[in-house]
């Protein structure tokens, strides 16, 4: 058959305006009558998604139908509130291994992180634009327990700090071993950062403030502020003679390895030797509420590239420990050609029944037609290994080591930020 015979006998695609944009014809001042389709809320995100995840993007649709409804030309939001923390559940997955599939688990916690922001900036005015929130940052994600496959989890979650624009949200999985929520059930807490923008102007916007209510809230309240303080301070800090010196010593032992490789120390590795890399075209199916690539499924990408960056390293199963850090530096857009490159940045042997090994996970957008690339994302996990399939127990690890400054560098930036 023709396809262009056959393309004629079906009707076109229609095409949806989002609640971020005017439809054409009001921005052309034309009427209701001649305003495009609106695509429905329950449409929005991409449809690969999780069942938890589209649950909680379907709590959010009240929040977001006035902004369908209403115009960019509305107020924005000034008065604004107060309010407490609060908390919200979800599921669990499986892996082929019969335990919890971490990267799914980030993804669900990421849109439960998400949801509890947009509720907390709501100011339950039908006429005000609301914010746009973005994921600024993820912090130590850190695992307390294992997570067992055959028990129900609880996600919770609640905002702990909130700033001018920003506020930190902390999340918790709960895994009780029996019917009775006590202190051990904490499995895992995880620690997201979003920061609001107004919808129209993209300018940052303040939100609603906290008060914290309990003793507990208000130790977290303390200590967040002190986290976020010690960030900023360690953000400013600038290399000294001493991190020179560091840089130097790795750049001096990986010389050994590359120059004179017979007489190196055999359990040595350059970080170029344990790369990864896959690539995608980014699909409408992967994208959030706001038209955007989805952040948890970034997470889960990188999180899966990382453990088998791992696997390949270390030779038997990775453990998750935690990740240590989640920069989102750009947002990345449905058809943007992204890659993702990992490497061991470095290892700590310490314990050999329970070496840690550090990947970094990078996102890169590569735009062929403008000669461009940005990265998009910097990711960072730690694993240990199974040490199960170890006859003695112990786990034999490679030191990696940088061959440039710039891999000098970032392995001494990244020991110091994780100690």
């Amino acid at each position: 058959m023709d396809p262009a015979a056959a393309a004629l006998d079906h009707p076109p695609i229609p095409v949806y305006s989002t609640a971020a944009r005017r439809s054409l014809s009001q921005a052309n001042g034309g009427g209701d009558e001649l305003r495009p389709h609106h695509k429905p809320l329950s449409l929005w995100p991409g449809m690969y998604h999780s069942p938890v995840t589209a649950a909680l993007w379907n709590a959010r649709s009240t929040l977001l139908e006035r902004a369908v409804n209403s115009s960019n030309d509305g107020p924005s939001q000034v008065n604004l509130l107060t309010r407490a923390p609060g908390e919200s559940r979800t599921s669990q997955y499986r892996n082929p291994w019969n335990n919890i599939r971490m990267g799914k688990l980030m993804e669900d916690l990421d849109a439960l992180a998400g949801t509890i922001a947009m509720k907390h900036c709501a100011d339950d005015d039908s006429t005000t634009r609301p914010l746009l929130l973005v994921t600024a940052s993820v912090d130590k994600v850190s695992l307390k327990k294992p997570l067992r496959v055959d028990v129900d989890l609880k996600l919770a979650g609640a905002v702990a700090w909130v700033g001018r624009s920003s506020m930190k949200i902390q999340m918790q999985v709960i895994q009780p071993a029996t019917d009775i929520v006590t202190d051990e059930s904490l499995a895992l807490v995880a620690n997201f950062t979003f920061v609001a923008r107004d919808s129209k102007t993209q300018k940052s916007a303040p939100v609603n403030h906290l008060s914290p209510e309990t003793d507990e809230e208000k130790a977290l309240f303390a200590a967040t502020e002190q986290l976020e303080l010690k960030r900023k301070q360690a953000r400013s800090k600038q290399p000294d003679q001493a991190d020179d010196q560091r840089v130097q010593q790795l750049l001096a032992e990986a010389r050994v390895l590359t120059d004179m490789p017979a007489l190196a120390d055999k359990n040595s590795i350059l970080i170029q030797h344990t790369k990864l890399e896959n690539a995608i075209i980014c699909q409408p199916q992967q994208r959030n509420l706001h038209g955007r690539i989805f952040g948890g499924f970034l997470m889960r990408r990188a999180f899966e590239l990382a453990f088998s960056t791992c696997y390949v390293f270390g030779g038997h199963r990775p453990v998750f420990l935690e990740v240590d850090h989640v920069d989102f530096l750009r947002p990345v857009d449905v058809g943007d050609f992204l890659r993702f490159r990992s490497c061991v940045l470095y290892t700590e042997e310490e314990n050999s029944a329970r070496p840690k090994i550090h990947v970094e996970v990078k996102a890169i957008v590569t735009q062929p037609e403008s000669r461009s690339s940005q990265v998009s994302n910097t990711f960072h996990f730690t694993f240990t290994l199974d040490t199960s399939s170890s006859k003695s127990g112990d786990m034999v690890v490679r030191r990696v080591l940088p061959s440039t400054e710039e891999e000098a560098r970032r392995c001494v930036s990244r020991y110091d930020a994780d100690h």
